[in-house]
């Protein structure tokens, strides 16, 4: 799906949780050929503009653009152009990996024959293939992140949007997902990540984006965010960012 506008663009996204203001006039873009960090402490908003990305929640203001569609004016066109996998993603736990990409990919109305070879390609690159005829309820916390990555890939989507991607993945798994996406960033598609993993951040993201309390803080190379700081890492960058207590109310 060839598209000139950016996998991504956030302009002023704000959304409230009673008087909690989780996310503050946020903007922000990923272009095409780009991985974007998304980082920032627990609470930051991360997770909240995720889900407002993926519709699955409206926020109370902003625009949201998925390959250059409005998302509130086309959300099943939008949506179509993105994969998601939150931080707790949710399987069906009485269906094998295999019979859930199945359903997946026809929820996308990803032709059979093209479905069954990229799910095939996953499982193999995955080290899936010995559970692909178990219950997905018999597999690991690993298992099911590997299983829920290879989901998004089936319709082949302008944007993926991970929510800590890596949690219960083992080191080559982490690998594995790494090259994936430096596979598809020299596609010219687009990925944002969060991660609270700030070394792999700084080694994989061309770019980051620091928030917190719902504002972003700072945006940039992770040699740009160090500019000026002799022998900082991001890490220390980061943790100088958000180092300030929770706003009074």
């Amino acid at each position: 799906m060839e598209s000139a506008a950016p996998p991504l663009e956030i302009q002023s996204l704000t959304h409230r949780y009673g008087d909690l203001l989780a996310v503050d006039d946020l903007s922000l873009e990923v272009g095409r050929g780009e991985i974007v960090g998304f980082l920032g402490p627990n609470g930051a908003g991360k997770t909240t503009t995720l889900r407002a990305c993926a519709g699955l929640l409206v926020p109370h203001a902003g625009r949201i653009a998925i390959a250059g569609v409005a998302l509130a004016a086309q959300p099943l066109v939008a949506r179509a152009r993105l994969g998601f996998v939150p931080d707790e993603p949710f399987l069906y736990d009485r269906l094998t990996p295999v019979e859930f990409l199945e359903f997946v990919a026809a929820l996308y109305d990803v032709p059979a024959d093209l479905a069954a070879r990229r799910a095939e390609e996953s499982i193999e690159r995955f080290d899936l293939t010995s559970a692909r005829g178990e219950l997905i309820e018999t597999c690991s916390r690993g298992m099911r992140q590997k299983i829920a990555i290879a989901a998004v890939l089936l319709h082949d989507p302008p944007l993926l949007l991970l929510d800590e991607p890596l949690t219960g993945l083992d080191p080559q798994a982490v690998r594995t997902l790494k090259d994936l996406l430096r596979e598809r960033a020299a596609r010219g598609l687009g990925v944002l990540v969060s991660t609270h993993l700030l070394e792999v951040a700084e080694r994989l993201c061309d770019r980051v984006v620091i928030i917190h309390h719902g504002k972003k803080r700072a945006e940039g190379t992770p040699v740009a965010l160090r500019d000026g700081r002799a022998g900082a890492t991001l890490e220390d960058v980061f943790l100088a960012l958000t180092a300030d207590p929770e706003p009074a109310p």
